[in-house]
């Protein structure tokens, strides 16, 4: 029997969708199929590209083809083990992960395990002010969170150069859409391998539409190169970076 569609949107911008989704993602268990209509307020932002990105980005993976009549985008998705993006409207940074640990997509919470020391740099730099609260940065300090890819793995290595790359095309798109003030790519290996192989930390010589990008070193207390002040660090400079573009 064919699924009944259920309807996100209703007429309202489409910069609402990423987070309309994330609820969605959240209420549905690892497996669970679901045939989503997206209908938002018709915008020179919204078209089929941009649907398929939010519902990979929101932790969905299609199953088939993506169907855009009447300014309605229709599919088939499966629920998979992964976190959503929380981004929106007045973003001014965008933080860009690698891929979802198990831990992270079943907590909910970016870099989540125990022993990561991203909360604790973030909230020592004053970025946040709540601890391991997506919720909380994004609607009080502009603070945002994605994964280049939204597969999970124990190790980011097993995820393939062909997914970063797809994965870098996505978040790319989400930039340009967004236009955060500062981009930053936690964890080296993923800038280099879909950008620069000889970056190094610090602010970039790329853009990407015109947002200009950090990379810091990975947060995991497995990188035993950085200390949390060395985290942290990075994390003010971020901070004032965001700042100054901000001002301007």
């Amino acid at each position: 029997m064919a699924l009944e569609a259920r309807v996100l949107g209703a007429g309202r911008s489409v910069l609402r969708l990423p987070l309309d989704l994330a609820a969605l993602h959240r209420k549905l268990g690892v497996g669970e199929h679901i045939r989503i209509q997206l209908s938002p307020r018709p915008s020179r932002a919204w078209c089929a590209q941009r649907a398929r990105d939010l519902m990979v980005g929101a932790g969905f993976q299609l199953q088939g083809r993506c169907t855009f009549r009447n300014e309605c985008a229709t599919m088939t998705v499966e629920r998979i083990q992964s976190l959503s993006d929380s981004v929106g409207a007045g973003m001014q940074v965008l933080i860009v992960g690698l891929n979802p640990s198990p831990y992270s997509a079943d907590s909910g919470i970016p870099y989540g395990r125990p022993g990561n020391r991203f909360w604790p740099a973030a909230l020592a730099s004053g970025l946040v002010s709540t601890d391991r609260d997506v919720d909380h940065a994004l609607s009080s300090h502009h603070l945002g969170f994605t994964d280049l890819v939204r597969r999970t793995t124990k190790r980011a290595d097993e995820v393939s150069q062909g997914e970063f790359e797809a994965g870098f095309g996505r978040v790319s798109r989400l930039i340009e859409w967004l236009k955060p003030g500062i981009v930053c790519f936690v964890g080296l290996s993923a800038w280099r391998s879909v950008m620069n192989r000889k970056a190094v930390p610090g602010l970039q010589a790329e853009l990407i539409g015109r947002s200009q990008v950090y990379v810091m070193p990975h947060t995991s207390g497995l990188n035993a190169h950085c200390r949390l002040e060395d985290l942290t660090g990075h994390l003010v400079k971020v901070k004032k970076l965001a700042r100054n573009k901000a001002d301007r």
